[in-house]
């Protein structure tokens, strides 16, 4: 769907808050055990989850910039079947579906317990706090449109480096 309305434009202050979050997310890659390929695999499963075209198109092209496998990306909506997927990964992508469709609640004391295995404390509110951000940038995209296939392979860096 075209863009329907510049959320950038409307609410900047709303959105300099979400890309500040996403500044301090990207700052912690690797130093939690969260590599960049697990936090693009995680962003692209919940866009998976949510449908959002726009945001599929950016993390699969980010995704391959890291030299992420196309084997992995093509089987990545079916993750728990495929064998090539880290315990690490495993545990990101049950706890993004869980926190993505809800209704799946039930199940997160026991992914809390197993991501408390491979993940310290901060790794797990880092990655919740992904999940959370790229649900609501899925959900802003969707909502007011976004110009889906548009997205260039570091198009935002400059945004996330800056202070």
């Amino acid at each position: 769907m075209p863009e329907q309305l510049n959320y950038y434009q409307v609410a900047p202050d709303a959105m300099a808050a979400f890309i500040g979050l996403e500044r301090y997310l990207s700052a912690q890659h690797d130093e939690q055990g969260l590599s960049e390929k697990l936090i693009e695999l995680v962003k692209i499963r919940v866009s998976q989850l949510n449908g959002c075209a726009y945001c599929l198109d950016m993390h699969n092209k980010d995704s391959r910039a890291l030299a992420e496998t196309e084997q992995r990306l093509y089987a990545l909506s079916a993750w728990r079947e495929a064998p090539f997927y880290s315990p690490q990964e495993r545990a990101a992508l049950a706890w993004c579906e869980t926190l993505t469709q809800w209704q799946q609640a039930e199940q997160r004391p026991e992914q809390l317990q197993q991501l408390r295995t491979l993940f310290d404390d901060k790794a797990i509110v880092d990655l919740t706090l992904t999940i959370t951000n790229i649900n609501t940038w899925n959900r802003l995209a969707l909502c007011f449109g976004a110009d889906v296939g548009s997205y260039k392979v570091g198009q935002f860096d400059h945004i996330l480096k800056s202070s």
